[in-house]
């Protein structure tokens, strides 16, 4: 039982993180995350959906993360590099976002699809099945170099960028204050979705061990 809740968070925390970047998406003029700019930059360039490209980069990562330490790759790794993939791509392809010519609620919109890929990103890595395949690879070279995750994750999202500058992306202010605002939003649902895992999970421990009392 304790394992089909921690289905249900990693699965709710990938809809809701996959749902954020197809949101943004939408007002990709303002800026999104350098992994996105990357993946939309592919996608303009070379063909193939947005989704796709994500899970291309998220299976080459997971390759690297296998050779340099396999402790990060799990079967939740692999998971999330397919199905944030085929679900970015489902929700642009519903197209739910309207379409505003204002840019203070664009601003707005943009602000929720931050914070719901910061809480679906704390959600399901909460739930303990496998870092994301970007957060295994960032964990694995911090590891091996011996600097900070932080140090680590700001080098990898600046080369990130340069590569998606280089095939012609185009960014904006968002794209470099993503981490500053996310990554806050992300420790509070890991902290809020790991102690809500952990009641769950005791209060069902409780209930079976009064039944079979």
């Amino acid at each position: 039982m304790k394992f089909l809740i921690q289905i249900l968070f990693f699965i709710m925390g990938l809809i809701l993180f996959s749902f954020g970047i197809s949101v943004a998406i939408k007002v990709q003029y303002l800026g999104i995350h350098p992994w996105d700019v990357l993946n939309l930059t592919l996608h303009k360039k070379i063909g193939l959906s947005i989704g796709s490209w994500n899970i291309i980069v998220g299976l080459f990562l997971v390759s690297i993360t296998l050779f340099l330490d396999r402790k990060y790759v799990h079967i939740g790794t692999f998971l999330n590099a397919i199905l944030v993939g085929i679900l970015v791509d489902f929700f642009v392809f519903l197209d739910l976002t309207p379409h505003y010519s204002s840019d203070f609620i664009n601003v707005l919109i943009l602000l929720c699809a931050i914070t719901l890929m910061g809480f679906g990103g704390g959600m399901y890595s909460a739930a303990g099945i496998g870092a994301g395949p970007r957060d295994g690879f960032m964990l694995s070279i911090s590891e091996k170099l011996g600097l900070s995750i932080r140090i680590i994750r700001i080098a990898v999202e600046t080369i990130v960028l340069i590569i998606g500058l280089l095939l012609g992306g185009s960014v904006f202010i968002f794209t470099f204050i993503y981490t500053l605002i996310q990554s806050p939003i992300f420790q509070f649902s890991f902290l809020l979705c790991s102690k809500g895992l952990k009641r769950m999970t005791l209060h069902l421990e409780q209930s079976k061990n009064a039944k079979s009392a």
